[in-house]
């Protein structure tokens, strides 16, 4: 895709890693988390079409899904073994890319993937429903505030002018992603496939993230064959962006697994 921002925290060339956004952020996100690593890593990682300093999304009818479309402009950047990171959605595209691929993954975080088909909710299916609705009235910037209170650092009525437009723009992108974050499109889920992974994989977690979170950290965990979870004190759902020195903390611990 032309109009992909990159970004690159360089590090020890022999431990290349990718990271890889939450919906409505950048990779930006992931510079205090590489200089808590102090050049451990060599992380590189990019802005989601739609985010950040990338173009928008343009979805073509005969094209791929978001959620195909980011996993295949991130498995483009692996050539060969890395620590993969994600967080959010982004934690669910470093999952399908490890379930696809295995081999090519040296360790895996995970930050609070938000693949609610793992564990679905009765909580969860209502702010769906809630979203779904203010979008089909055209109440955008509704709908945005609504999934931030949840899922956001800060609330929308605090934010900038031009970032309340952003977040705005891209809560429809939200909410294409259902299909594969809450019915499994992708096949993540699929009999034998997270089995397969044998890099070490932590879970971490806010401790004041909403309680589907645990839940999706519980059923995915169940199924891992190397897997360790780990609780951010005082964190929400962005805790990379509240907490990376902690966060940082944690990737450090799985990376000397591998």
């Amino acid at each position: 895709m032309s109009g992909l921002h990159l970004r690159h925290w360089p590090g020890d060339p022999a431990r290349p890693a990718l990271a890889l956004h939450c919906m409505m952020g950048s990779g930006s996100a992931w510079g205090p988390i590489a200089a808590g690593l102090e050049g451990r890593i060599d992380l590189r990682g990019f802005d989601m079409p739609g985010h950040g300093r990338s173009d928008a999304w343009l979805p073509q009818a005969e094209g791929p899904d978001y959620h195909t479309a980011v996993t295949r402009l991130a498995a483009a950047m692996i050539d060969r073994p890395l620590d993969l990171i994600g967080h959010s959605f982004g934690a669910t595209v470093a999952l399908r890319i490890a379930v696809a691929a295995p081999e090519a993954v040296r360790s895996l975080t995970l930050i609070e993937p938000v693949l609610f088909a793992a564990s679905p909710d009765p909580a969860q299916d209502a702010r769906d429903r809630e979203m779904a609705e203010l979008l089909d009235e055209g109440r955008d910037g509704e709908a945005a505030a609504a999934f931030l209170a949840v899922w956001g650092a800060q609330d929308m009525a605090q934010m900038p002018g031009p970032v309340r437009t952003q977040v705005t723009r891209q809560i429809r992108l939200v909410a294409a992603t259902q299909g594969a974050l809450r019915h499994d499109s992708a096949r993540i889920l699929r009999p034998g496939g997270l089995e397969q992974i044998e890099a070490p994989v932590l879970l971490i977690q806010g401790d004041r993230s909403p309680v589907v979170i645990r839940a999706i950290s519980e059923a995915l965990a169940a199924r891992l064959p190397d897997v360790g979870r780990a609780s951010v004190p005082g964190a929400g759902h962005m805790a990379p962006l509240t907490h990376p020195a902690q966060v940082a903390g944690l990737i450090a611990v799985n990376l000397d697994r591998s």
